[in-house]
């Protein structure tokens, strides 16, 4: 098989696995072993094509041609490679999880689940690989329409008002905004393609380089820059394994993965930074770090605390894309993964917690480590990544976000990367040492008397803690060899800064 087809075949097949999970409906050992073997096929594809890319190459295949320069075009480049070899990794893990969690929690509607789940990963992998804006547009708006009935499982009428500030949000500033600032893109250009060095160079100049970037950042609301951000938090009503999804594997990765392609490759770097209008992106990404972890720091529930902690650090990638150096643009990439695989931690645990212990806020979770020790251990690990400390991969990437800074002598950026690693450790680092340095509290769980056998729990079912396992060791391998993402990302920039 030819590369090209690998690109097709691993956009196709979880759209095509569709079929046979719905029919398996009644079958769940079925059900769920398609859904695992398609990730594992769709994974070992992207794999084989991850070869050609490391190699130099840039497979490309088109396969509807419209108009000149508007095509659906598929285009295999380091940082699209990245963000595929994350979402193709992170189905099968998540595949495992949400076997363990659907089950435990004894959720409804999980054929329903598993079907809508393999449409927003083709979609991740088609906005990966998309080769100009038109193709990443179209993946981009499939993938927010495929989560909806995810985010509005529970069909209750907070899941209900969820769904709708979700849609409306997403949809509305992707037609209102971002599909503005793509025609007027191929207006200026004729062409979308996205190019090394951009394309607007010379089409475009002044103040209206800066208006355009607005819309294409405010119209990426699946970046959640603030304001644009409330959909995020919204979406927590949603069981574990869609909120894994939503933060770590596709939704958030495909907003802030879009904002690093247009400012490369529809910008330009070189172009953005000699124009003065344009740096008004570096104080709105700074201002949402800082403000998203100080409202972090207020929230007991656990998954709002994960989810405003997900906001704060989505703009790490927008605020190393707007510093504008090859070093922080490395960065930018490398804390695509790391972030994915720090955040999904997260949520695994906090899934993990409510499964075993029927616990959600952070207030409950006083000696939750003794009884849970494979759990808690592996949420200090995604704790301290998103901290940025070693050993793991997110020191990695803000070590290269920080160096970018340096080099530009933007000491705003660097001030905001400070005191933000300082928020983190202090709406993180009180979770762990209560789990297992304080003793439990019994009138807290006298408050679940409905749930006697709680009181001597202990792990979640054990596909959960397989995969939380499995992404916290992750985390810590990219530290130690952070070869294939760190090797991509520095491709991205043209070699090693």
């Amino acid at each position: 098989m030819s590369v090209e087809m690998m690109i097709l075949a691993a956009v196709v097949l979880p759209f095509v696995a569709i079929v046979p999970i719905l029919l398996a409906g009644n079958y769940p050992d079925l059900r769920e072993g398609i859904s695992i073997a398609t990730g594992v096929v769709v994974f070992a594809l992207v794999a084989q094509v991850y070869g050609a890319v490391s190699a130099g190459e840039t497979p490309t295949v088109s396969i509807i041609n419209m108009l000149p320069g508007l095509s659906i075009t598929f285009t295999v480049e380091p940082l699209g490679m990245i963000f595929a070899g994350i979402a193709s990794f992170l189905w099968i893990v998540t595949t495992v999880y949400a076997i363990g969690y659907m089950r435990g929690h004894h959720e409804q509607n999980q054929t329903r689940f598993y079907a809508c789940f393999a449409i927003a990963i083709g979609s991740a992998i088609g906005v990966a690989f998309a080769g100009n804006m038109l193709t990443l547009f179209v993946f981009y708006e499939l993938l927010t329409i495929s989560t909806f009935p995810l985010v509005t499982h529970h069909g209750t009428q907070d899941a209900k008002k969820a769904g709708r500030t979700y849609l409306g949000i997403l949809l509305g500033t992707s037609i209102g905004l971002q599909l503005l600032a793509i025609l007027w893109t191929y207006v200026a250009t004729g062409t979308l393609e996205f190019r090394d060095g951009g394309i607007l160079e010379g089409n475009i100049q002044g103040p209206m380089v800066g208006l355009l970037l607005a819309l294409y950042a405010y119209g990426i609301g699946k970046a959640a820059l603030m304001p644009f951000h409330r959909w995020l938090p919204a979406a927590m009503v949603a069981p574990t394994p869609v909120s894994a999804l939503l933060h770590a594997v596709a939704v958030v990765k495909a907003g802030v993965f879009a904002v690093v392609k247009v400012v490369v490759y529809i910008f330009g770097v070189d172009f953005l930074a000699g124009e003065t209008s344009s740096g008004w992106l570096l104080y709105v990404a700074g201002f949402t770090i800082l403000v998203a972890s100080v409202i972090a720091m207020r929230q007991d529930n656990l998954k709002r605390r994960l989810a405003y902690s997900t906001v704060s650090q989505l703009s790490y990638v927008v605020i190393a894309a707007a510093i504008l150096s090859p070093i922080s643009l490395i960065g930018a990439a490398m804390h695509i993964a790391a972030h994915a695989f720090g955040k999904i931690t997260l949520f695994f645990a906090a899934g993990s917690i409510l499964v075993a212990s029927h616990k959600t806020n952070v207030s409950q979770l006083n000696g939750i480590g003794r009884r849970m020790p494979w759990t808690m251990a592996a949420f200090g690990i995604g704790a301290i990544s998103m901290i940025g400390l070693p050993p793991t991969v997110g020191f990695v990437s803000k070590w290269y976000i920080l160096q970018g800074a340096l080099d530009r002598d933007l000491m705003i950026a660097v001030a905001v990367i400070v005191g933000s690693t300082l928020l983190n450790a202090a709406y993180f680092m009180p979770i762990v040492y209560a789990a297992f340095f304080r003793a439990e509290d019994a009138h807290i769980q006298n408050e679940h008397g409905g749930h006697h056998h709680n009181l001597d729990h202990g792990e979640a079912p054990l596909p959960v803690v397989i995969a939380l396992c499995i992404t916290a060791a992750m985390t810590v391998a990219l530290f130690f060899i952070p070869d294939a993402p760190l090797g991509l990302a520095q491709q991205l920039m043209g070699g090693t800064p």
